[in-house]
Formats: structure tokens, sequence, C-alpha cells
């Protein structure tokens, strides 16, 4: 005799940032939902990441009463840009934190709860009905728990996402982390150098504010321009540690990671099951920056369950997801894939940082288009044709409005 299935209104597949704001956005929209949250890790837990958190990511928050994870963390404002000797740095519009996903997960995961989410650790073991749009087809989780809309928040190796889609061949990107002492270099900055491998690639130095720097290294994968193999964990070391010197020789805790990088066109299937952050393939293929999609995507989708399940239609939740994600993110996902595409010429990468160095506007947008839901407006095109065009500027320093240097 088969077992009672325990039934829920919505569950979450992945307590991390995206799963965590899914919860947080059901019960902001219905605060008697019945919502279990699943993650095969107890938290904290660390993860691999570059852990800037971008303002855009506590405006998402700050609605579903989560705005103040970076509590106690350093805000920063500095960023240098480079290419070799071609270098932008100044103030950014807005502050940024970076703050360990060890303590950012954790934080988000004890909003949910405090919100009403139930949290349980578990390793999925199967999905089934995955596709069927009412009861009594509905979202099967282990074969013990269903759900009126499951979400899939489970990350780059979505089992969610590959129960729903299949096996997809998608663009990729590797990356690995670690922390390091910060030096009088890094101090109250975040340092973005890109290399010269497979573009894009880049080293990073984030300050924490706390006397370490989150640090690492991260290059597009061989796709279907082919190319030699994925690069080893020493090569990813060597390539940090030579553009960004002493990072990889005093840093530790390293982990690496693979990132499941957004195209022109994102999709979400019909049905009760909706995908969130990198389970839905959301990373910027121009930085690599997950935090934001994973939030925004997973209130988004934890919003809408809600009202499928008011409504009694969570065969809907499929559709009505799909929209609003397109109408947030659709056209920022179609400038930032023509970035990636553009950013894979080195001589792009020099005319864009020449371009920030030049103007202000140009500046902010690049910072806006890699870590929020910036576009590439008629300004900054220009200035990359300027750039282009005239590739050396004269030796002088230009000053920013706010009175702050650009090199």
């Amino acid at each position: 005799m088969s077992r009672a299935l325990e039934h829920w209104d919505v569950v979450v597949v992945g307590a991390g940032p995206a799963g965590s704001s899914a919860a947080l956005g059901a019960l902001a929209e219905d605060p008697g939902l019945r919502v279990l949250l699943l993650d095969r890790s107890e938290f904290p837990r660390d993860k691999s990441c570059g852990d800037g958190i971008a303002p855009h990511v506590l405006d998402a928050l700050a609605p579903v009463g989560a705005a103040d994870v970076v509590a106690d963390w350093t805000p920063l404002r500095d960023l240098e840009l480079s290419h070799g000797d071609v270098t932008v740095s100044g103030p950014m519009r807005r502050e940024v934190h970076v703050v360990p996903r060890a303590v950012l997960d954790a934080r988000l995961v004890e909003r949910a709860v405090a919100a009403g989410a139930v949290l349980r650790t578990h390793r999925v073991t199967s999905l089934a009905n995955l596709h069927a749009p009412r009861p009594p087809g509905v979202p099967v989780v282990s074969g013990q728990v269903s759900a009126d809309v499951l979400v899939g928040a489970d990350g780059a190796h979505s089992l969610v996402r590959t129960a729903l889609l299949g096996r997809r061949r998608e663009p990729r990107a590797i990356a690995i982390r670690g922390y390091a002492p910060t030096t009088p270099e890094m101090a109250g900055r975040q340092v973005i150098r890109y290399g010269t491998r497979r573009q894009p690639s880049y080293a990073w130095a984030f300050d924490r504010g706390d006397g370490l720097a989150n640090v690492g290294y991260g290059e597009l994968l061989p796709g279907e321009r082919g190319g030699a193999g994925t690069p080893s964990r020493r090569l990813l070391l060597e390539q940090l540690e030579e553009l960004v010197p002493g990072a990889a020789r005093t840093g530790g805790d390293w982990r690496g990671h693979h990132l499941p990088l957004s195209t022109w066109r994102w999709d979400q299937p019909d049905g009760p099951v909706l995908l969130a952050g990198d389970a839905a393939g959301l990373v910027n293929p121009m930085t690599g920056e997950g935090i934001y999609y994973a939030v925004a995507t997973g209130i988004a989708a934890g919003r809408t369950a809600a009202r499928a399940v008011a409504a009694g239609r969570p065969g809907d939740a499929g559709a009505q997801h799909r929209k609003v994600v397109r109408d947030l993110l659709g056209t920022h996902l179609r400038h930032t894939w023509a970035a990636s595409r553009l950013s894979r010429s080195p001589r792009i990468v020099d005319a864009g940082i020449r371009a920030a160095g030049r103007d202000r506007h140009a500046f902010d947008a690049l910072v806006e288009l890699g870590l929020g839901d910036g576009r590439i407006d008629a300004r900054l095109a220009g200035g990359l044709i300027r750039s282009m065009a005239r590739p050396h500027p004269p030796r002088a320093r230009t000053r920013h409005p706010d009175q702050r240097w650009l090199t």
C-alpha cells in the first residue's frame, strides 16, 4: 500500500538566493500560504561566488522585507576596469556590498523561515508530473511531497530544469574563487582585470571590508567555437596570479564552479513548474553576475505561484512567470547577450574601457549592464564607436562630474 503524499501549496527546490527569495515572494503575496523550502545542505554553507551584492538586489528585497541582509558589511563605491594598460577607475553611482555567500544565503533563509516557510534538509531524488497542468497530476518531489506549484531554484546543475526541459547545450563559463588578505591596492574597491584567454575572461578582487578580499578568475568555456578543453584549476590560478599579483599566492579556500550563461532569449514552459536564478540559466554572460537575477526572478516566481494557487489555476503559473520575467529582464538579456558577443574581441573590450574613461554616462551604463538591468543605449554605443575610431586618447586625466579622477 503506497504512502499518502504530503501536499503543500508551493514547494521550492533549492534554498539559495533564488529559492529563499521565491519563498519570500510567495509569503509576501499570501502570508497564509503553505510553503516548503528544500535544500540538500544545512545552513550556513559556503558557495563559490564573487560575493558582490549590487544595489538592485536590495531594491528587489526591500518589498519582501529582506533588504537588511547586508547589514554590518562595508559598502564599496570604487571600481577599476582594465585590460592590459587600458584602465579606468572611479566611483560607481550607487554603493555595492561584498558579503560571503555563507552569510548572505543563511540570512535569506532565516528571513524566509521567519516569514512562514518551512525549511527541510533534503536531497531531491526524483521529480514527477512536471508537465501536468492541473490536479490530480500535481508535481511530486522524491515520491513523498506534492505541490500545487513547484519552483526550481536548485542552481547551475538543476535537477528540476533537466527534468522539465531535458539536457540542453548552453554557453557556460568556469570560475575559481578564494579569499586573500586585502592589500592597499584592493582596499575599498572592486577590481576587474580582463585577461588574454577566451573572452570574456577576467580576474577580480572585491574587498569585503573585514581584512579579506574575494578573489578569483573565470573564462568562457569552449562551445560552438571549438578550442581546447576545460581549463585546469592550476591554469585558473595562474591566470589570477598574473592579473592580480599576490592573490593566488596568498589566497585560500578555493572553490570552482560552472556558470550557465544567459542567451538572447529566456524560456519558461507552461504548467505548474517555475524556474529561477541559475536553474533558469540566468547568469549575466558579460560578467558572470547572477545574484540579482536569482533574487529578482525568485521573488517573481514566488508571487506568481501564490497568485496561481489563490486563483485555483496552478497550471497557468508557467505562462504568467514567463511574461513577468520577460517584461522584467527580456530587453536587458538581449543587450547583455550582444555585449558578451562583442566583448569576445579584445579591441572592443579596450574601446569600452576607453569610452568609460571619457564619459561618465558610459561608465555608469557599463556598470548597470554588468551588475543590474542596464542596456546598451545610443550614448554608450556612440562612445564605443568613437573609441574604436580614436583608440589612443590624450594622456590627460578626465575628471568625473563628482570630482573624482578617472585614469
